[in-house]
């Protein structure tokens, strides 16, 4: 259990700069992220060559492939941004695998995780957007539930029969859509709420356009890579003022995730991370 402390030590080291440069500029550094990686699969290195046992440094670097898959599904799926991907790279090195297995039991059950604490963060960091942006909320939420209402109506008579035929089953069923269903008309809402003007001149590599933007003849297309040096530098010349899609900032699930699995792993070794 020992060699993995460095490892957990480290990760939890990174992750929180990531979280402070986060949560002050919404975007994690390159160099950050890559000396994570770096520094994990060197010590595995070393911890390999000192104790003749390489089974350590390949399970860091199929851990490295793996998750390496794994974010570049989830940034073009544009479920991250490339920051927080690159970061689930880094963790694909220092998780602890004890064997092949592993890389699925304990890596899967670690991105479970994250998942579930992602959720549970985005929606209490969206209590503050709504906070501050309460009156294009209140709009955009009230005018989504009038266009819905027919659908609520359409619904309640179809499930009043499955209720008649199921009994209380078919009232959960109804209770589980309606939360559901209210749930993606607030984040629907909230989205909205999430796209701001900003000039040019304060644009940063990687910015999400929401809309693509024409100058002249040439036209800069919202990207899932966000905004490049390059399409930056032109809009600027052009003294442009655009409208972006700003995020919610994810490093903090990395970092809450990681400390539970820490706390499992020292209390409860391998037994429960099988299990995440």
């Amino acid at each position: 259990m020992e060699e993995y402390y460095f490892l957990f030590v480290l990760g939890a080291l990174w992750t929180i700069f990531a979280v402070v440069q986060d949560m002050k500029t919404r975007e994690v550094a390159n160099w950050l992220n890559f000396s994570l990686i770096a520094g994990a699969l060197v010590y595995r290195g070393f911890y390999s060559l000192i104790y003749s046992d390489w089974n350590f440094f390949v399970l860091g670097v199929l851990g490295f492939a793996v998750f390496f898959v794994l974010a570049q599904a989830f940034y073009y799926g544009r479920v991250f941004a490339g920051g927080d991907a690159k970061l689930l790279m880094g963790y694909g090195v220092l998780l602890p695998y004890r064997n092949y297995i592993d890389l699925l039991l304990i890596g899967g059950g670690f991105v479970i995780l994250l998942f579930l604490i992602g959720a549970l963060w985005s929606l209490a960091y969206s209590v503050l957007i709504v906070k501050r942006n309460w009156g294009k909320f209140r709009k955009e939420l009230l005018g989504k539930l009038r266009r819905a209402k027919w659908i609520f109506v359409f619904y309640s008579i179809l499930l009043l029969f499955l209720i008649m035929l199921l009994g209380r089953v078919g009232g959960v069923f109804w209770a589980l859509f309606g939360i559901l269903y209210l749930m993606f008309i607030y984040v629907n809402s909230l989205e909205k709420c999430m796209i701001k003007k900003v000039n040019a001149k304060d644009l940063r590599e990687g910015d999400w356009l929401e809309n693509d933007v024409k100058i002249g003849r040439y036209v800069i297309r919202k990207s899932v890579h966000g905004l490049s040096l390059r399409e930056i530098e032109r809009l600027r010349k052009a003294k442009k003022i655009v409208l972006i899609k700003d995020g919610i900032p994810f490093t903090p699930a990395f970092l809450i995730s990681l400390g539970i699995m820490v706390c499992a792993y020292l209390t409860l070794g391998f037994s429960f991370l099988e299990f995440f």
